[in-house]
């Protein structure tokens, strides 16, 4: 981050300068562990832990300050009433001074693909110049304003995700840090349980576009109505993503290769440019259309964006992670999240690779609402539809998932007309936990398998994939 006078951080934050206290703020952490000389440690009060009581390692660390709610202890504390709030205060104000100064901010939400998107927009932009985006979902209060304040001096392109959980969220976002581009991917059904419909969801998704100046950019996707209806809530200049031809910048001639990655023609200010994407998934176009609109939105030229998305690599963990066992199974890690659409779409990704067998193992989607049992039974016929030869499903919503999957294989079975693309001879099982999905895949996975595992994070199936993964190792 920029080099802050403890007065000058002091004064962002709202909080008095303690008598006597002094010194250079270098580094903002909430990780004790992390603290290196110069940093200001800020104490954040959890449902577990609260960072007060780690305010001895911090001093012993090196930190100049905390920021606390309370004054004590052996560092200068700036005082206020909620750490969370003045650190987004603090990333406020370092990002107004780096805009200042000429740095271009994307914000990018979507119910589904932020993280991966923002993957790939980070190493394009990479290519132009030096740029900030961080690994995983830093797409919250906390997150956003640590990743705001990684940037400094030398940063031209800061990649900003942003998630919701409720009308208000994305705004209260971008008035830490107003983006100059602003990129809406979707509208879907993360955590529809909270927000209440779709629409709501769309509602607050589209708060990234109002915040837009008048001389930015809003990337929004053609394919979602919903997405491409929050056109008349920004004033600024409008770019459309998309498949379709209306599309500003869309994809022709998208075909897999035998390892699923998307090869595609992109199109865009009347250029014409291959790309063959790194990342597993038909449904990494849409993603890599919208970071690719962004980045020729900062002045990237269509040769230059296409030449990085093909170079980009997956950088974040447990999303689409494929890796051979040395017995020639393969486990795909996408345990991060999920919800309907990008269970879908993992499965579609699934069906994409060559496999003997392919075998999807779904946890539970959380925060679905009144709608979970019916999209678990759907999520099971998904499953048979998108051709895996067997269904592990794990947890409380097992049963829902193995209802659908079976329906879906015994319409098939009965000589009845089948749901499109439902294959014969589909199988599914009920596991009511993690440990008891690995005792059985253990049984069952033959060199030549292809196991896609994902769920929602709360059900953790991100351990089982590493897992099946350890227990590969030896083969």
């Amino acid at each position: 981050m920029i080099a802050l006078s403890l007065a000058e951080v002091a004064q962002a934050v709202g909080a008095p300068l303690p008598d006597g206290a002094s010194g250079t703020v270098t580094a903002v952490t909430l990780d004790s562990r992390a603290v290196a000389p110069g940093a200001l440690f800020v104490a954040v009060a959890g449902e577990r832990v609260d960072g007060h009581d780690y305010l001895d390692a911090a001093a012993r660390a090196g930190a100049v300050a905390a920021l606390a709610t309370r004054p004590g202890g052996p560092l200068p504390a700036l005082v206020v009433d909620d750490t969370v709030a003045a650190l987004g205060r603090l990333a406020a104000e370092v990002h107004r001074r780096l805009a200042a100064a000429g740095l271009r901010t994307v914000g990018l939400t979507g119910s589904s693909g932020k993280t991966s998107t923002k993957d790939l927009l980070g190493q394009v932009l990479a290519a132009a110049g030096p740029t900030v985006s961080p690994p995983g979902s830093y797409n919250n209060d906390i997150g956003l304003p640590l990743t705001v304040l990684d940037a400094d001096e030398s940063t031209r392109f800061l990649v900003l995700e942003m998630g919701a959980r409720g009308v208000g969220h994305i705004a209260r976002l971008c008035a830490v840090a107003r983006p100059d581009v602003g990129v809406v991917l979707n509208v879907g059904s993360a955590h529809l349980g909270e927000f209440g419909s779709a629409d709501v969801i769309a509602q607050a998704k589209g708060e990234l576009v109002e915040a837009l100046p008048a001389t930015g950019t809003a990337v929004l996707n053609a394919d979602d109505p919903r997405v491409a209806g929050m056109a008349p809530r920004t004033r600024a200049r409008v770019v459309t993503t998309g498949r379709s031809a209306g599309a500003d910048v869309r994809a022709t001639g998208v075909t897999l290769d035998d390892a699923a990655r998307a090869r595609f023609t992109l199109v865009a200010g009347g250029e014409e440019h291959p790309v063959a994407l790194q990342v597993v998934g038909e449904h990494q176009v849409a993603n890599a259309l919208s970071a690719a609109a962004a980045a020729l939105a900062l002045g990237m030229t269509p040769a230059a964006v296409a030449a990085a998305l093909s170079q980009a690599t997956p950088r974040s963990r447990w999303r689409m992670e494929v890796t051979r066992r040395a017995d020639g199974v393969t486990v795909v890690n996408d345990a991060y999240n999920a919800n309907p659409e990008s269970m879908r779409a993992a499965l579609a990704a699934l069906a994409g690779l060559p496999a003997g067998r392919r075998v999807a193992v779904l946890g539970g989607m959380a925060e679905l609402g009144p709608d979970a049992a019916a999209e678990h039974e759907r999520l099971g016929r998904d499953a048979v539809a998108a051709g895996a030869d067997l269904v592990v499903a794990v947890g409380p919503d097992a049963v829902g998932v193995v209802t659908g999957a079976t329906a879906a294989g015994a319409r098939h079975g009965e000589g009845g007309e089948a749901d499109a693309g439902t294959p014969p001879g589909s199988t599914a099982v009920a596991v009511p936990d993690r440990a008891a999905a690995l005792v059985f895949l253990s049984e069952v996975l033959v060199p030549g398998d292809v196991v896609l595992v994902k769920a929602s994070r709360s059900h953790g199936l991100e351990v089982l994939a590493a897992d099946l993964l350890d227990a590969g190792a030896g083969a």
